[in-house]
């Protein structure tokens, strides 16, 4: 996420900021500028420094501290863009839900913004039933037994849903542990659940799928069976040579899943270094041309140019969190069948944006 400025006083305006700390103006996010904008007026309709200088309002979650995204003043909507992607947000009769529904749609809207960026398509359920996007935040229940009704984050059909308790640092680190994963985060799970998403409408309904089974296999093998087999057997022992990850080699749909993931977890931090002007000049790197991140990573031209820049960088993050005896920022190895799915999601995105913006024209 890249760094922004304040248009009153030019300090300095994070993605999460519902106010800027220096000058104490209210201040949003404009989604058709992918931008923070100060605001002057108020307390319901505001003047957008930024932007188009439009009058714009707070999304209809902003009172509850859950959103600082703004909406059109004269719009029908009550919600911003990622809001009304929601069915179901946590139930707020149980004290801990609205910081947990705090910290779940800052991670959606890291998400969206990136959606928002390539104009991917990401219509609602009310507006597109069948192909609509949809999110629902649930928590385990007690059932009349006494047992516990547990909730599985995943994606059926567009839906994405997710489990509340991820939300709590505690509970999402013991999962972690169980699982063996060297990563787990809120970010993480939407950036996965949404590539389930996107290969039904890129993939599937995008005539991408022979092209798909040369890299990830063939789909068609029996899902609920591959799932079942990775829990009990585990992943291949050589697993690290083809796969982003071990889940990865559970069934083609999970690789493309985490592949996806991994593909807006780079784009969008190798933003966020070039917007605080980190290069790393790697002396151990045979070719240092790729070291500096020069160009923006949303218009990059192939996955490979991401890569370049990214791979320094995280061996030199990497680093840094060792010498504060913290884990690896990414602990993962960039394989060359990795770098070849990568590249079959830049295509995806881009070809997609293309074609929209050609279609626009």
């Amino acid at each position: 996420m890249k760094l922004f400025r304040c248009q009153g006083c030019q300090s300095a305006l994070h993605f999460e900021n519902s106010q800027c700390l220096t000058c104490g103006r209210a201040v949003g996010f404009l989604e058709e500028a992918f931008s923070m904008s100060a605001l002057d007026g108020g307390p319901q309709v505001f003047t957008a420094l930024g932007g188009d200088g439009g009058a714009y309002r707070y999304c209809g979650n902003a009172p509850l501290g859950v959103c600082n995204w703004l909406v059109r003043a004269e719009s029908h909507e009550a919600y911003c863009e990622s809001c009304r992607l929601n069915q179901i947000v946590p139930d707020l009769t149980i004290a801990p839900n609205l910081e947990r529904w705090r910290k779940l749609e800052l991670a959606k809207r890291y998400v969206m913004r990136s959606i928002l960026r390539w104009g991917l398509p990401h219509p609602s359920k009310a507006q597109e039933p069948v192909n609509g996007l949809a999110f629902e935040f649930l928590g385990d229940r007690q059932t009349g037994t006494g047992a516990a009704s547990k909730v599985l984050s995943g994606h059926d059909d567009g839906l994405i849903t997710l489990n509340v308790a991820e939300a709590d640092d505690g509970e999402r680190e013991r999962r972690r542990t169980q699982m063996g994963e060297p990563y787990r985060t809120l970010i993480g799970h939407f950036r996965h659940e949404i590539g389930h998403y996107y290969w039904d409408r890129l993939v599937r309904d995008g005539g991408k799928v022979e092209a798909f089974r040369a890299l990830f296999g063939d789909e068609r093998a029996d899902y609920g069976e591959a799932l079942q087999r990775h829990y009990n057997q585990g992943a291949p022992a050589n697993w690290g040579l083809h796969f982003i990850s071990a889940y990865a080699t559970s069934h083609p749909w999970e690789d493309f899943a985490e592949t996806w993931a991994h593909y807006l977890h780079i784009v969008d931090a190798l933003e966020t270094a070039r917007s605080y002007g980190v290069n790393v000049r790697a002396k151990f790197m045979p070719d240092q041309t790729g070291a500096e991140i020069d160009f923006n990573p949303y218009r990059a031209p192939s996955a490979e140019r991401l890569i370049e820049a990214w791979t320094p960088l995280t061996i030199a993050l990497n680093g840094v969190n060792r010498s504060m005896g913290q884990p690896d920022l990414y602990p993962f190895v960039l394989n060359i069948d990795v770098m070849k799915k990568l590249e079959f999601i830049h295509a995806l995105v881009h070809d997609t944006n293309n074609a929209r913006v050609s279609a626009a024209a």
